[in-house]
């Protein structure tokens, strides 16, 4: 594909938004110059083209190449086939993705790009085993039509990997009793232990769900078992956290999903991703999210929460 294609690859992304609460998503497919098919939500690509000059710079940490200037800002480059333990080939990392990721723009080497796909979150699934030599780093697969498969890697435990887990400051607790409990779902591993520790600072109990399809059946358990009790889920349950990309069900579906049922009424739900931009936050609002903390602070996360836990 070349780099005018590129360019158009990408434009219409308003429309796009249009997407939330279908439980649809669109994936950006591209190759590492091995023969696996990768993909990345197009919302987190802000545009494709040639690999520009990248300044070497000493002590990078394993897996990023260096610095490149881009219309005025100096963002990290990282090679993604670094990271899977790949042998490098010529031509491979000849295009960079520029994507937008927890408030951070990062330049993503690949070896091309191919096309977008829309796709049923439903498809979308947790592998059942991931490869030794990928680390954990595909976070779900998806079987594509003709059987061929793609996977989706876990850029937050790339990022990790990369650049360490970001330091959790000091959180002062909650003033809530010891009944009050969180909610929370997100696919990825660093993120949900990310989310704990916070949570623990907070001093609050915490249950969580690794989908959204699996949070959505956890919590109409929890709903049905407080109806038989004659408690109120509120009780139980005082706040959930989603993310927005899971496999089988989205966070806007899931929070679509809890908005419609009249038990959840007094619950906030509170949407926590990667997907930073103004685009992600109206789509989480058009399905009724009481609030959206991009990802990962820390301190932003426990200030959000604190006050829906405490009043």
């Amino acid at each position: 594909m070349n780099m005018a294609e590129n360019k158009n690859l990408l434009e219409g992304v308003d429309a796009r938004t249009r997407l939330a609460g279908s439980n649809k998503m669109e994936i950006l497919l591209f190759s590492l110059g091995t023969r696996e098919t990768f993909g990345i939500n197009v919302f987190k690509v802000r545009e494709v083209g040639r690999t520009p000059h990248i300044t070497k710079t000493p002590n990078m940490p394993r897996g990023v190449e260096g610095l490149v200037s881009l219309r005025g800002n100096v963002i990290p480059v990282l090679s993604l086939v670094n990271f899977l333990e790949h042998k490098e080939e010529p031509g491979r990392g000849k295009t960079m993705m520029v994507a937008e990721y927890s408030r951070r723009t990062l330049g993503f080497l690949v070896h091309e790009v191919d096309r977008i796909i829309r796709v049923d979150w439903e498809k979308v699934k947790a592998p059942e085993t991931v490869l030794a030599a990928n680390q954990g780093l595909i976070t779900a697969v998806i079987e594509l039509d003709n059987g061929h498969l793609v996977s989706i890697l876990d850029v937050e435990q790339i990022l990790a990997n990369a650049f360490g887990d970001a330091m959790i400051v000091d959180i002062p607790p909650a003033k809530v009793n010891e009944d009050v409990a969180v909610f929370f779902v997100d696919d990825s591993i660093v993120a949900r232990r990310k989310i704990a520790e916070v949570l623990d600072r907070l001093g609050v109990k915490h249950k969580h769900a690794t989908n959204g399809a699996e949070a959505w059946t956890r919590l109409q358990a929890i709903a049905a078992h407080c109806q038989q009790t004659g408690r109120a889920v509120r009780d139980e349950v005082r706040l959930i956290l989603a993310d927005a990309e899971m496999p089988e069900m989205d966070g806007y579906v899931l929070t679509k999903n809890i908005k419609s049922d009249a038990r959840f009424a007094d619950i906030p739900v509170i949407m926590h991703s990667s997907l930073s931009s103004e685009a992600n936050r109206a789509m989480g609002k058009a399905v009724g999210v009481d609030g959206y903390v991009a990802k990962f602070d820390a301190e932003m996360l426990a200030d959000t929460l604190r006050p829906l836990l405490e009043r």
